[in-house]
């Protein structure tokens, strides 16, 4: 094994935490967070952190890139892929085995296909001109620059061309700048479940949620002064509590439309890996719900990197 890489993903509430630190356990591994929200301080119950599990039989298995920002603050792939770098190295010299885990597509792709145009800025005064164009007129604006400097660009939404304008843009009058980058063997298991059954998970760990501290949790931010705009932007449980509490709706019509969104979200996130397959990712799909999922993903594991 030179540079091996588990990664487990799948869409919310798939149980992928539960199932990396198992695999921790069993090969001395340490788990990497693939989470867009986890990086932050202070929002645990609404990213869903579950630091309890990463206690397994008397023992703490280590984990990275959980808690290193203060909520506020913003957290982009390219931030992600450096840091992911730093904890898989140190991993590594420790002659342990690196599992990245979580439910954040951009960032897992971002590594497994080394995406170095993450690393081009961003440029908020391209984007202000742009904002306003129709999708049509992001693709036509798009087809000024050079095929060369478009070649990876995604047409799919408005959002995805104003990026592959601002990337075009940077590299009309830059270089972009190489990074040597450990060449990474991954396994890469993905939880799946039947539609009826995510939902149900979805809706059940959101009303253990709501119960535990949530709505409390949003509040605590706001009053330690982050803004509901920045709230908004951390996503969905923390965009609709937000709105609750400026009481545009009330407790029932909050659990039932948060619900629905969460599980719009899983579906989002399933297309996303999808894609990721579509890309040259080979995905190893386990039921999430098989009995006997810690044993089967052992096996993919040992068999992968000849480990008993």
């Amino acid at each position: 094994m030179s540079n091996p890489l588990i990664v487990v993903l799948g869409p919310t509430a798939a149980g992928k935490t539960k199932l990396a630190v198992a695999l921790a356990m069993h090969f001395n591994g340490e788990v990497i967070s693939a989470d867009s929200r986890q990086v932050f301080k202070g929002m645990d119950v609404g990213t869903g952190k579950d630091l309890e599990e990463y206690e397994l039989n008397g023992k703490s298995i280590p984990y990275h890139l959980i808690d290193i920002k203060a909520a506020g603050e913003k957290y982009q792939v390219n931030a992600f892929k450096e840091d992911f770098y730093k904890a898989y190295d140190t991993i590594r010299s420790h002659d342990k085995l690196p599992i990245l885990c979580g439910g954040t597509g951009m960032y897992i792709h971002s590594v497994l296909q080394n995406h170095e145009l993450t690393a081009i800025p961003v440029n908020e005064n391209l984007r202000l001109e742009l904002q306003n164009l129709s999708k049509e007129q992001l693709q036509t604006y798009l087809t000024t620059y050079p095929v060369e400097l478009r070649q990876q660009a995604d047409y799919s939404s408005s959002k995805r061309l104003i990026r592959a304008i601002e990337i075009a843009a940077f590299l009309k009058y830059n270089n972009l700048e190489k990074i040597a980058r450990p060449e990474i063997e991954p396994l890469v298991i993905g939880l799946s479940s039947e539609v009826e059954t995510r939902r149900r998970k979805i809706l059940e760990r959101l009303d253990l949620r709501l119960k535990n501290g949530l709505i409390a949790e949003v509040e605590n931010l706001i009053a330690t002064g982050i803004s509901t705009e920045m709230l908004t932007f951390y996503g969905l449980e923390y965009k609709f509590i937000v709105s609750y509490l400026a009481n545009e709706f009330d407790f029932a019509t909050l659990q039932e439309r948060l619900g629905i969104a969460i599980c719009q979200f899983a579906k989002r996130q399933m297309t996303f890996f999808r894609k990721m397959e579509k890309d040259g990712v080979t995905i190893n799909w386990l039921n999430a719900d098989d009995p006997n999922l810690k044993e089967e993903a052992i096996r993919l594991v040992a068999r992968k990197f000849d480990l008993k």
